[in-house]
């Protein structure tokens, strides 16, 4: 059964019975939000039955779209948290893929600024590559971004799509830089990004990501996981009481390999691992669980079937 990432968006009346049609058809609800008297569900549906689902949410006046970013976490890298490298641009990035569905973290560098002495540490390395994907945003000149990229670039494991002032070609003339993708004439500005151009790149910069991230899935999908990182959300859900009392923003961070739990790891690691999956087979037999440089939080990393010779 392949699943879908899908949004869907209606009013509170009897939202609590779209729930259960998305469960009862197989699906899962990553995240919920509930917007005065609207209510927006972010979920993974089997790919058969969405025409299905949109036909059924008509009579309460609900929508169903897809969202290709539903079920991913993106680093948002920008050079330092100085006025002229934080606004607008990255706060912009950040807001508008949160709106097709991923959760978006800003990291801001230590040592990001100078052509010079721009590095990163082994924290933010390490950060970085928690998540599924990483957009750095770079200023206005070739140059410095040829230069700079070089170095960022190293030790993260994850697909980079880079973004910055100069046209692609014009970048190229220079250097072929060492990222899955480029987007280019977005660099540093000092307004915000309302106009309808601005609003294009950001639609560009959406589908530049989800095309990195659907060859992503297309590797993924060759060495099937063992489980469904959504159907491990369920179970920790389900078996780990102490996850409805976490008060940030969502306690389970669905991933395309894993989830983030934001739980103390010395205090529910073991826990985690000990939770049955299906006939005696555990969390700790398919997942790595590791202790997340961000905060004191969990990394569950999912094993693929080639490791594991398990599908559950």
């Amino acid at each position: 059964m392949i699943l879908v990432p899908v949004t869907y968006k209606g009013g509170i009346y009897r939202h609590s019975d779209v729930v259960d049609l998305i469960e009862d058809i197989g699906g899962y609800v990553v995240q919920k939000h509930v917007i005065a008297q609207e209510v927006v569900l972010q979920c993974f549906v089997p790919q058969a039955d969405v025409e299905f689902l949109r036909s059924a949410v008509k009579p309460v006046s609900g929508e169903v779209t897809e969202s290709p970013l539903v079920g991913t976490e993106i680093a948002v890298v920008t050079m330092s948290l100085e006025i002229h490298h934080l606004p607008h641009m990255s706060c912009d990035v950040a807001e508008y893929v949160r709106r097709s569905g991923a959760k978006s973290n800003m990291v801001s560098l230590a040592r990001g600024v100078g052509k010079r002495i721009s590095q990163l540490n082994d924290e933010e390395r390490d950060v970085i590559n928690e998540h599924d994907i990483a957009i750095y945003l770079f200023g206005n000149f070739e140059k410095c971004l040829a230069v700079k990229i070089q170095k960022l670039r190293r030790g993260i494991t994850v697909p980079i799509v880079m973004c910055g002032g100069p046209d692609e070609d014009v970048l190229r003339l220079i250097t072929d830089p060492p990222v899955d993708a480029y987007v280019g004439n977005c660099g540093r500005f000092m307004h915000r990004t309302k106009e309808s151009e601005d609003l294009t790149k950001l639609d560009e910069i959406v589908a530049t990501v989800t095309t990195v991230l659907d060859k992503k899935r297309e590797a993924i999908a060759k060495d099937p996981l063992s489980v469904s990182p959504a159907r491990l959300m369920d179970l920790i859900r389900e078996k780990v009481p102490a996850i409805h009392e976490v008060t940030s923003p969502t306690p389970l961070t669905v991933q395309m390999q894993g989830l983030r739990v934001k739980l103390p790891y010395d205090t529910y690691a073991e826990t985690i691992r000990r939770i049955e999956i299906e006939d005696g087979v555990t969390v700790g037999d398919v997942a790595d669980v590791n202790p997340s440089r961000m905060r004191d939080y969990i990394m569950v990393k999912i094993r693929p079937f080639s490791e594991t010779n398990v599908v559950v």
